[in-house]
């Protein structure tokens, strides 16, 4: 996997995994997460996550609504979670490869175009 910027990474398009590829590495994911501040690497390293403090439950839901345009568009769709009504959690995983693709970043970087 090429490490890209933000804007490079939103430019692209999530490409199709069916599985058949090997998830990127530890290194890897560490290196791209560098150019998407506030994403964290899971323990196990098999997904990355972002949490958002939003000011009411509505900017929440506006908010998921957002993503889940531009997750369908890309057609990759990330775990979302509104939790006590103001606080925002996202995590991404290739779910067909076990762990993160190039499509985990590229999704996270539109995310956070999207974001409050």
């Amino acid at each position: 996997m090429d490490i890209s910027s933000m804007d490079q990474l939103a430019k692209k398009k999530c490409k199709p995994c069916e599985g058949g590829v090997d998830p990127c590495s530890a290194a890897e994911a560490q290196k791209q997460l560098q150019n998407l501040p506030g994403w964290q690497l899971s323990d196990d390293e098999k997904w990355i996550r972002k949490q958002w403090n939003v000011k009411h439950f509505v900017q929440g839901m506006e908010f998921l609504n957002r993503v889940a345009e531009v997750a369908e568009q890309d057609g990759h769709h990330p775990d979302v979670h509104l939790i006590g009504y103001r606080k925002v959690n996202i995590e991404l995983s290739t779910h067909a490869i076990g762990g993160l693709s190039e499509n985990d970043f590229i999704l996270a970087a539109k995310i956070d175009q999207v974001a409050p």
